[in-house]
């Protein structure tokens, strides 16, 4: 746990898990107590704290001898809610312009360590991102990039099977993704970019040398070909310590109803 956080251990713990299941982890159930105990280096009655919180919000379930399981709407389920107009519409996603070749030029300027590469069926949220059949199967690979400082980002992409067919683990370790996918036969377009604050948990703050807890830079981003396909779709977690992005402004429209757009994205590491 983060000393250094104003926060209860149990809360911060609270916050861990409730981020976890926000993002669909955890469908066959919830680790048990002690596993938690371990994981969180706490107290039981710390875990039981946290847990008992999350009942209390409706988030999960705990049945004796069954254990724990979650009971909320994944956001996967929110988004295919949001698209039958019975939720408010999405916020719209910039279209940031510079920002895939700069990705390419941090891909060639830091160094990755491939963790796995998997072809497997995706989960339902990466199936609509990825706008793909019930029987297509995805490249999930997971990936951690470095400077000369230490481990800057934890990255999990998902590739239609069919586009990754002539990639896995040597390439990923060697060439950008996205000059990979253009290998393969397709072309990068644009990209769709959501960033937000992240908490890491015990997996991602092994890999990023940082307290479970700690507040990471987290990046959603989703790859179109020039047909507007989509190709690859990205959770990206970042330290904020040694990545940052900058975004230009520019002021358009008439006297009375001037408005902000972007107008450049660049991400900056160190």
């Amino acid at each position: 746990m983060n000393p250094s956080l104003p926060l209860p251990k149990y809360h911060q713990i609270y916050l861990v898990l409730r981020e976890q299941l926000m993002e669909g982890s955890f469908r066959d159930g919830l680790p048990g107590e002690f596993s938690l105990m371990n994981q969180f280096g706490v107290a039981r009655v710390t875990v039981r704290k946290a847990l008992s919180q999350l009942v209390d919000e409706g988030l999960i379930l705990r049945e004796p001898g069954r254990g724990t399981r979650p009971i909320l709407n994944t956001k996967a389920g929110s988004r295919d809610n949001a698209k039958d107009g019975s939720q408010v519409q999405d916020v719209k996603h910039a279209q940031l312009s510079g920002l895939l070749e700069n990705l390419v030029s941090m891909g060639l300027n830091t160094s990755v360590k491939v963790l796995s590469v998997q072809t497997l069926t995706p989960p339902e949220d990466v199936r609509s991102n990825l706008q793909l059949s019930d029987d297509e199967l995805v490249q999930k690979a997971i990936r951690t990039r470095s400077t000369q400082d230490g481990p800057l980002s934890y990255i999990t992409t998902w590739v239609p099977a069919h586009i990754a067919k002539n990639f896995g683990k040597r390439e990923l370790q060697k060439k950008p993704i996205l000059l990979l996918l253009e290998e393969s036969g397709v072309k990068v377009a644009r990209a769709e970019q959501t960033i937000t604050a992240k908490l890491a948990d015990a997996v991602v703050a092994k890999h990023l040398d940082v307290q479970v807890g700690s507040a990471l830079l987290g990046v959603k981003r989703l790859i179109f070909d020039q047909f507007d396909r989509p190709l690859q779709w990205l959770n990206g977690l970042y330290r904020p310590d040694r990545y940052e992005y900058q975004m230009q402004l520019s002021r358009v429209g008439s006297i009375n109803a001037k408005v902000w757009v972007s107008k450049e994205l660049s991400a900056r590491f160190h």
